[in-house]
């Protein structure tokens, strides 16, 4: 099985920057690129055009916050990458776009910020575990 392609879907959490690190130094020994992913959420279009459009400079304002810390550390150990910002429901919009980019395996951290801190997996990181068609490494 070769590795050319990788998806990160990160959070901002102390757990997707982890990750963020291992998908790296992952991706910089077999040659693979890295695909960073943020999910937000959608905007309600009924909110009329002044404030989605606020709305949607806050949410894309975070997302770059969000997916700049990862940039610079792929940058740092040149490792190719690309991102992509993607909104709706976190586990679809994930699995979605590991097929669309096909990548050959998903990295991502046991929990995110959403999650309670009792739980020995993340909903997410569980739903994703179950719908993916590709392995999905978890990083404590």
């Amino acid at each position: 099985m070769q590795i050319r392609k990788i998806l990160v879907p990160v959070d901002g959490s102390d757990y997707s920057q982890r990750a963020a690190e291992y998908a790296a130094d992952f991706a910089k020994l077999v040659g693979a690129e890295v695909v960073l992913l943020i999910c937000r959420m959608s905007i309600p279009p009924i909110l009329g055009q002044v404030a989605y459009d606020q709305a949607r400079n806050s949410l894309v304002a975070q997302a770059e916050e969000v997916l700049e810390p990862c940039r610079r550390l792929l940058r740092e150990r040149n490792v190719p990458f690309a991102d992509r910002v993607l909104e709706g429901k976190v586990e679809v919009a994930i699995v979605d776009a590991a097929d669309y980019e096909r990548c050959d395996l998903i990295i991502m951290g046991s929990r995110g910020h959403s999650e309670l801190e009792g739980l020995l997996l993340g909903s997410v990181t569980h739903r994703v575990l179950q719908m993916a068609s590709c392995p999905v490494m978890v990083i404590r």
